[in-house]
């Protein structure tokens, strides 16, 4: 996926194709070998807002690329250009994974994309996306949506989401990591909405659990239970769910499940370490509780997920790659 194009005409949002060539056309980060090739694709030029751009290439060029992404569209009252549709279609039709960013969504779903499957984009313009598009199932609650050859995200931050998504998916969770570092973003935030992937690391600021997650990442080897988390806190079992609630947006005991599946992916992705010494180190027990917990999870068992991502760094095991993921997420 070293080939990225960003899909440009007049009327895109400037801060998600900005936020776009942050993420894909910066230096890499140490560990990603090879890193992206970035281009830009469209007409002679293109009036994003105030700034005039010059692409790299036509629309044609989307044809060829790796992965495809479809900046904010400003005005979604106004149909997108048919040679951007057509642009983005042939693309995806010739192997692109294609991602939107915010209201990208809305050239996605003109192009036939996003039809039978689910969707988002800012939560302003989730109505009039479902409205317009009835064979698309839209989730306005997500941060972005992997149906793996296709991806939306919602609005402006979530780009960002998004794109460290693809990081992640590309080079593993150590690289999206330093990459989210140098930018100064979390790796993937917390929210209120549903989360089904990881989230490297628990929600920063300044609230009454931020002593307790530091205490709990360091014992995830060890029986936890909501009782202890909250004598930790210092707190009633009670509050320390409403409190769970509302920074993480999910209960005591899903949150610590969370933190130990990516704890679990971190080593399957860095380690020679067995399932059953994994098990034991984030504090599943047993080698069978976390491939059930894994694979629900994550969408792979364990060792597929091993043969993916260390495939992206160093030899690995002789085996198929697993197939297709498709994960909503929040």
């Amino acid at each position: 996926m070293t080939a990225v194009a960003l899909a440009v005409t007049d009327g895109m949002l400037p801060f998600e194709l900005a936020l776009a060539c942050e993420v894909f056309g910066s230096d890499a980060p140490g560990g990603a070998d090879p890193w992206y090739r970035l281009s830009l694709c469209g007409p002679d030029a293109v009036r994003a807002g105030r700034f005039l751009l010059e692409p790299d290439h036509g629309l044609d060029r989307l044809v060829g690329a790796d992965t495809v992404i479809v900046p904010g569209w400003a005005d979604i009252d106004r149909p997108p250009p048919a040679e951007l549709v057509d642009a983005v279609r042939a693309a995806h039709e010739a192997g692109a994974r294609v991602a939107s960013l915010c209201t990208g969504a809305f050239v996605l779903a003109a192009a036939g994309l996003l039809d039978g499957g689910r969707a988002t984009t800012h939560w302003a313009h989730t109505a009039v996306l479902a409205e317009r598009h009835p064979r698309v199932t839209v989730d306005p609650d997500v941060l972005y949506v992997d149906n793996g050859s296709v991806l939306t995200s919602a609005g402006k931050a979530a780009a960002m989401d998004l794109c460290l998504h693809l990081v992640r998916l590309d080079h593993g969770s150590a690289v999206a990591n330093s990459l989210a570092r140098r930018l100064v973003v979390p790796p993937h935030r917390d929210g209120g909405q549903a989360q089904f992937v990881t989230t490297p690391v628990p929600a920063p600021g300044n609230h009454p659990l931020a002593e307790l997650f530091p205490w709990v990442m360091e014992r995830l080897d060890r029986p936890l239970t909501v009782e202890g988390l909250a004598r930790q806190a210092r707190m009633s079992s009670r509050h320390l769910g409403r409190h769970f609630k509302s920074v993480t947006g999910t209960s005591p005991l899903q949150w610590l499940l969370t933190q130990r599946i990516r704890y679990a992916q971190e080593l399957l992705e860095t380690t020679d370490d067995t399932v059953d010494a994994i098990a034991t180190a984030t504090g599943m027990g047993t080698a069978t509780t976390l491939r059930r917990h894994f694979h629900r999870t994550v969408g792979v068992p364990p060792d597929a997920y091993r043969r993916t991502f260390r495939a992206r760094g160093r030899p690995a095991p002789d085996a198929e790659l697993p197939g297709e993921k498709r994960v909503i997420v929040g």
